[in-house]
């Protein structure tokens, strides 16, 4: 019995030294896996869908009948349709409070936003009639409640003034606003349609915080004609320009009954914002603008302050949204600004609803489709513009309103249109007493919460690079124009994509104690290097734009490492190992710069080996032949399994 056990002790014995031997014999364990070819067509076809379809959005309409495709097509055009059949009392009387209530706080914001934009007023209340109940019928979001914005209506009133002087030529002023709406719109659609809403994405966050900042600060700043009751005033925008014609008309240009008003009111609506931070109280900063104007308008009718030099809203025309169809122009030379001008406008429009739809869906846990999103705002802005509209989008502000009213779907924005309609056919003539301070006491208790201070720190503490991005479009906006700061927040988003993809970062890595894990030793002091090894991690694709810098960055790191070992008489470099698990993909320039690498080592005697490399990037590789070339033999599927190959080498080593 004691004979057998023994017998079976050493038939293990020998097995396991047998299994050692033969796993010190292979140069790895695991072979990397290249995945098999397939169609070129079909490769092209499946990165278009991922580009472009990547939320594979027929879906819904695999294995249906015909008739029902139709039915799921005229509801991907028309959510209404969808969410509808389930629409219940319940549901109602949540969006008709909400929309009642964003009602009382647009009808104010609008006359105000319409003025920033140079336009009558009535256009402000037109901009909140139609475009609300085309977006009711085509849009996703539940929450977003649509009509006029502050920074749009001053990027628009900026742009166009440009072009042409809004009181020297009113009307064909707002032809052209008709028109650069109509484009917008345009623009908008034609982004969605194409699916090309990535596009919005190249304005950074910390790019649109700070334009956003500096917007505020100069919309606020061009409140103080009406708030102080100056006649001339700049037309520029930069804080210098306006600050010289604030003090130069300190002595006679300002009008102290107005200075009150807008003071009084002014106070009023942050003390109802400060109530409002209870959430039970939501509603008070809400009415808190349309209260106002009453009381404003109440006041200056029985003082007649008008006649003490108050200036007034004076005439606002009755009655619903005109056609403007033929106020659009369709050629001449206005076609082409207004063209421009769209573009811009529908752009920095749309970034602000997607935005705004994004927020609010993650907090009640919902998607909104991006693309559908597009063509529902450009849709509507396309009808506005010929219904005399100007660019509409959503506006934070009343959607915040919106969502803490307890709006369940975009019936709201309905509820809140029919209340504007009811505005335009009875109530307009009751504003013409409206003193103009009272809307810019509006519009800046608006456009006070755009200056996010605490984004910007946050921006600071975790990206300098963002905060450059931030600070300049902020500075861009407020000494400059919107232009010129929209301009620099552009550049700067551009230049921090190129600065990534041209100079991505590489580290060397090391042994972590007591594992087989390796990592920067940057940021484990703990992780030990490999004695004639160099291991370099390259932690982007490698293209075109940024190959030769990778090749040149890693010889760098092995000049670095050699001198260092000269000077400690360490084991001399035999081996280079790339890391490659973070090269996500690989050009015909990165293999390029792979292959004038290998022949700079081998002049060094120094072998190069790669570790984990990607399915495209290994099936590149062996396309190339840079597999051959290299070896397969010295492409592993992990830095231990490389490493390892590398240790019996090294002692072969005299």
């Amino acid at each position: 019995m004691g004979h057998q056990i023994d017998e079976n002790l050493e038939t293990k014995e020998m097995g396991e030294r047998s299994l050692s031997n033969s796993r010190s014999q292979v140069p790895y364990l695991h072979k990397v896996g290249v995945p098999p070819r397939q169609n070129l067509f079909k490769e092209f076809q499946a990165t278009v869908k991922e580009t472009f379809f990547s939320d594979d959005p027929l879906r819904s309409f695999k294995d249906q009948t015909k008739s029902r495709k139709f039915i799921l097509g005229i509801e991907a055009i028309f959510p209404i349709l969808s969410w509808g059949r389930n629409y219940t009392f319940k549901k109602f009387r949540g969006d008709l409070i909400a929309g009642l209530t964003i009602a009382s706080l647009c009808i104010p914001q609008d006359i105000g936003y319409a003025k920033l934009a140079n336009l009558d007023p009535q256009y402000g209340l037109y901009s909140s009639f139609v475009p609300p109940l085309i977006y009711a019928v085509m849009g996703s979001s539940r929450d977003i409640a649509i009509g006029p914005v502050a920074v749009v209506s001053l990027l628009l009133g900026t742009l166009l003034q440009n072009e042409i002087d809004p009181v020297a030529n009113p009307t064909d002023y707002r032809r052209l606003a008709f028109t650069a709406t109509f484009f917008a719109g345009i623009t908008q659609a034609i982004l969605g349609v194409f699916r090309l809403g990535f596009l919005i994405d190249f304005l950074s966050h910390a790019a649109i915080v700070g334009f956003m900042g500096g917007a505020a600060i100069t919309i606020a700043l061009q409140q103080l004609k009406g708030f102080l009751g100056i006649v001339k005033f700049t037309k520029k925008s930069d804080i210098i320009s306006v600050m010289q014609s604030v003090f130069s008309s300190a002595h006679h240009g300002w009008n102290w009954q107005t200075i009150v008003i807008g003071a009084s009111f002014l106070t009023f609506l942050l003390f109802a914002k400060h109530i409002g931070k209870n959430r039970k109280l939501f509603w008070v900063p809400a009415i808190a603008p349309l209260i106002s104007v009453i009381l404003a308008t109440f006041f200056v009718y029985i003082t007649r302050a008008d006649k003490a030099g108050v200036a007034i809203v004076k005439h606002i025309d009755k009655g619903i949204n005109p056609s403007s169809v033929k106020e659009i122009y369709w050629s001449g030379d206005y076609l082409g600004k207004g063209f421009r001008i769209g573009i811009v406008a529908g752009m920095i429009a749309l970034t602000e609803a997607i935005a705004i739809g994004r927020t609010f869906a993650s907090k009640k846990d919902y998607q909104i489709d991006g693309n559908k999103e597009m063509v529902a705002l450009g849709a509507m802005n396309v009808v506005g513009s010929m219904t005399s509209c100007y660019v509409a989008t959503g506006s934070f502000s009343r959607s915040a309103v919106n969502y803490m009213a307890g709006c369940e779907t975009a019936v709201s924005n309905i509820v809140m249109s029919i209340v504007v309609f009811l505005t335009l056919l009875f109530i307009t003539p009751l504003f013409q007493y409206t003193p103009n301070a009272i809307l810019s006491a509006i519009i800046i208790s608006a456009v006070i919460n755009l200056v996010d201070y605490q984004a910007a720190i946050l921006i600071w503490k975790i990206d300098k690079f963002d905060f450059v991005a931030c600070m300049g479009a902020f500075f861009g906006v407020v000494f400059g124009s919107v232009e010129i700061g929209l301009l620099i927040a552009v550049s700067i988003s551009f230049a921090k994509i190129l600065l990534q993809v041209t100079r991505p970062r590489t580290a060397i890595l090391g042994k972590i104690p007591r594992t087989t894990v390796y990592r920067n030793i940057q940021q484990y002091p703990e992780a030990t290097k490999v004695p004639g090894v160099v291991i370099v991690r390259v932690d982007s694709a490698i293209y075109f734009s940024n190959s030769n810098y990778v090749k040149e960055r890693i010889l760098r790191w092995l000049m670095d490492e050699e001198e260092q070992i000269k000077g400690d008489y360490q084991t001399k470099i035999q081996f280079l190992i790339v890391e490659m698990s973070p090269v996500t993909d690989i050009d015909t320039s990165g293999i390029h710069a792979l292959e004038e690498l290998y022949k700079s080592l081998q002049k060094r005697e120094i072998q190069l080996v790669l570790a984990n490399p990607g399915s495209l990037v290994i099936d590149k590789l062996h396309t190339s032949n840079f597999a051959d070339l290299l070896g397969e033999n010295k492409i592993f599927l992990t830095v231990a399994e490389a490493v390892a190959y590398c240790y019996p080498k090294l002692a072969e080593d005299p």
